[in-house]
């Protein structure tokens, strides 16, 4: 394994105090700068923006939360974790810092999903978006409601877990191994932030195992897209066609229908990039927010 990637831009960690939580907030550059709010999405962390912000060409305030559960915001005894509760953080956060204006978001996956949703609930506080391969989930049918639910209650009965790893550099190579586009250097880098030493030499991931429960609720894509029509943003949709989900998903009919739900959407397409896009090709992702935002 190669020596940890070594950071343009340093960031900074501060803790906020919202929704009865100590929410974990990491920021990069000049406090007085243009602000840029990035999201990450499921079972990753706020340091996942790193190498994007490296790549980018001018000076920013760049914010980037842990969402509640990852990284080290940290929730005591929670069971599961609900869309609603996400959408509620980033509304309190926002207000705390940086209040009474239209910011510009940048959200990667689960946070894209995030992301749209407030930009539809709250749009007079989004003044253009970037979603990151966060363009909805799959469909569902309401005559799935009661085996999920069922298996709901099944999972609180027993106690979830993570694997720990017996080094970083394990943890590096479990991260290679799911992206084998990451570099090495990258991965040891973000194993350091993804991970936490623990008792006997281990390495804990930073994610609260409730995340691995299954949601009660269905995925209602009709509401999701009522919700949508409302924003008033314009929205950069960014797929990668090497993703999973470009392949299953971005060709069919309820792709293009929810195209059509956002009222001022711009599609790109980033090649020789994966689901972790920022990661794979953060030059070409900041290079396409900057265009964006700027525009």
């Amino acid at each position: 394994m190669s020596d940890p990637y070594q950071p343009k831009r340093p960031s900074r960690s501060t803790f906020v105090q919202a929704r009865g939580l100590e929410h974990h907030v990491r920021q990069w550059g000049d406090p007085q700068a243009p602000a840029l709010v990035m999201l990450h999405g499921w079972m990753d962390v706020s340091a996942s923006f790193q190498f994007v912000v490296d790549a980018l060409s001018r000076e920013r305030l760049v914010i980037a939360p842990d969402w509640r559960g990852f990284g080290r915001t940290r929730v005591a005894g929670a069971d599961c974790y609900w869309f609603p509760d996400y959408l509620a953080d980033l509304d309190a956060l926002l207000e705390a810092l940086l209040p009474r204006k239209p910011v510009d978001l940048v959200a990667h996956s689960m946070g894209g999903n995030v992301a749209m949703l407030y930009a539809g609930l709250r749009p007079e506080r989004v003044r253009r978006l970037v979603n990151l391969e966060g363009f909805g989930m799959a469909p569902t049918d309401p005559a799935q409601a009661p085996a999920r639910m069922r298996q709901w209650l099944d999972e609180l009965r027993a106690p979830m877990a993570l694997r720990d790893y017996d080094s970083r550099e394990a943890v590096a190579a479990r991260l290679v191994q799911t992206n084998p586009r990451l570099e090495p250097d990258k991965a040891l880098w973000l194993a350091g932030h993804w991970s936490e030493p623990v008792a006997r030499g281990r390495f804990a991931l930073l994610g609260d195992p409730a995340h691995k429960r299954v949601n009660p609720y269905l995925y209602r894509v009709d509401e999701v897209l009522a919700v949508w029509r409302e924003i008033v943003a314009p929205v950069l949709l960014v797929d990668a066609t090497a993703s999973d989900r470009w392949h299953r998903f971005v060709h069919t009919d309820e792709y293009r229908e929810r195209l059509r739900a956002v009222p001022r959407l711009r599609r790109v397409t980033v090649e020789r990039a994966g689901h972790m896009l920022h990661h794979d090709r953060p030059a070409a992702v900041a290079a396409l927010i900057e265009e964006f935002i700027d525009g």
